[in-house]
């Protein structure tokens, strides 16, 4: 294969390396391409492991970008993440980057803001930060965004919205994790009791501090513990009912504040969305500065005089046949009957391609992904 596809390229789709099971891939014959020095590839050999160590496939580092002394340099040592930079981005970069390490381990009123201000440039606005892509990936933007989740929260709170918290409390809030949220509302004089089923500790934040006291409780014990506070809810998982719908079930006050997306987005599940858009109204909202791709709002909700049933229920798109809730696309009979031309397997949902889809692919791509250890059953006649 090697001599066909000499040199050995990545796909790139874009201005990113298509990957596939983790892998980036041969943009001739989609087998795992591995990189040996800078910009240079070979087919990875059967059985042999992957190397998702290598240098080549790190993301930028603020310890490595700081010895890269000259543009030449950086495109030299991250040819992928150069790719679409000029030399303007990354000055820019490293001075952000620069400026960010220096504040990282400083004391502030809101420490997270002032990161994330340094990042976008100095200026936050409401909405998606203001970071162009090609400086995002020298900045590692992802990377940013997953180091200052686990050290404070996923979502970043301003003074407006502090002040819309605080007009509610006395507050309980559930899935406090490091209780950042919490020790700014208690630094400003707002009465409220953070919570958490594992504070600090979880999938969710692995940094291991907390940012004030936070009482170690599920979100049903806490709000039946505090019931006259109004229930605060930040960012609950997309895949736990246990953090986000129980407490609201559970809660017996009128005022519930959620920070989070809406219900096509990485946070609450679909029963807590169905709930409060069937049951509760929306009686102020405010936008917060928000990751790329991940818009985030404080909305504070009112419950309704009467409570209507949560009948709802997903179906299968196909056979209407009913589905556990939340489910995304057809049920597991009728993808057995008809499978689609290429099945895909996510955690715990699949993803398929119909035949138009899969011809529009790039040879290289299609045949990784149909070699994919995450593809579901024999392939299907055509």
């Amino acid at each position: 294969m090697s001599s066909v596809c000499e040199p050995v390229r990545p796909l790139v789709l874009g201005t990113r390396r298509a990957v596939v099971d983790g892998q980036p891939i041969c943009a001739v014959c989609g087998t795992a391409a591995v990189p040996v020095g800078p910009d240079r590839w070979r087919h990875q050999k059967p059985g042999e492991p992957y190397p998702y160590d290598s240098p080549w496939l790190a993301p930028v580092t603020w310890a490595e970008l700081r010895n890269l002394t000259s543009f030449a340099d950086f495109t030299a040592r991250y040819p992928d993440v150069a790719r679409g930079v000029s030399e303007e981005d990354w000055r820019e970069g490293r001075r952000r980057w620069a400026a960010y390490q220096d504040h990282l381990d400083r004391p502030g009123d809101n420490p997270l803001l002032e990161l994330v201000t340094i990042l976008a440039g100095g200026r936050v606005m409401p909405g998606f930060l203001p970071v162009q892509e090609p400086l995002a990936r020298v900045l590692d933007l992802d990377g940013r965004r997953r180091e200052l989740a686990a050290r404070f929260s996923w979502s970043i709170p301003t003074e407006a919205a502090l002040g819309l918290v605080g007009d509610h409390g006395p507050l309980v809030e559930v899935g406090a994790g490091t209780g950042y949220w919490a020790a700014l509302l208690r630094d400003r004089g707002i009465d409220v009791r953070p919570t958490d089923a594992d504070p600090a500790g979880s999938t969710y934040h692995r940094d291991g501090r907390t940012w004030t006291e936070v009482r170690r409780s599920s979100a049903v014990d806490a709000v039946r513990a505090w019931p006259d506070r109004t229930l605060l809810i930040c960012w609950p998982p997309p895949d736990d009912d246990t953090a986000g719908y129980a407490a609201v079930r559970a809660y017996t006050g009128d005022t519930v504040l959620y920070v989070g997306g809406g219900a096509d987005g990485p946070t609450g599940t679909a029963r807590l969305h169905r709930e409060l858009d069937l049951n509760w109204t929306v009686t102020d909202e405010l936008a917060l500065p928000s990751w790329p791709g991940i818009p985030d709002r404080l909305t504070v909700w009112r419950r309704s005089p009467v409570r209507r049933p949560l009948w709802l229920r997903d179906r299968c798109p196909q056979c209407t046949r009913f589905v556990p809730t939340g489910s995304p696309g057809r049920c597991d009979r009728c993808v057995m009957a008809r499978p689609a031309a290429l099945t895909l397997r996510s955690g715990a949902h699949r993803i398929e391609y119909s035949h138009p889809m899969v011809e529009r692919m790039p040879a290289a791509l299609r045949t990784a992904l149909t070699r994919s250890a995450a593809r579901c059953g024999a392939p299907p006649e055509h």
